[in-house]
């Protein structure tokens, strides 16, 4: 299993961002909330999008590490979401007021994945 984040898996086109919010559900975990929507245009099964607000956070500094932080739990905690039916764009915004320690944010990431992957829009059909 290759541990690897590609451009293909990063939400950036500003349409798929707009329908991604438009209709998006959510999962939380402090310090962390999922959004997903499946979009069939997408390239990659998923494709993932990371904010971390400046009213919280005024410094990019500080904005800047905790979306390092999130991506990297990501990127090694990815293998844990199955195939989807459709193509599906998640966000992953962090909620929180403080910057919390990297083990904190791994295993709340690790929690909305398996959440996720247990709904039905990550379900195969049989």
């Amino acid at each position: 299993m290759l541990y690897t984040f590609p451009k293909r898996e990063k939400l950036c086109k500003r349409t798929h961002i707009q329908q991604l919010f438009a209709e998006a559900d959510s999962l939380s975990s402090y310090p962390l909330r999922l959004l997903y929507a499946p979009i069939p245009a997408l390239e990659a099964p998923y494709q993932l999008l990371i904010s971390v607000p400046k009213r919280q956070f005024k410094r990019a500094v500080h904005r800047n590490r905790l979306k390092r932080l999130i991506r990297e739990c990501y990127r090694l905690q990815k293998h844990l979401l199955p195939p989807p039916k459709q193509p599906c764009a998640l966000a992953l915004i962090y909620i929180g007021k403080e910057e919390l320690p990297y083990q904190t944010i791994y295993e709340r990431v690790g929690e909305l994945m398996r959440r996720l992957g247990d709904l039905p829009i990550c379900q195969l059909e049989n």
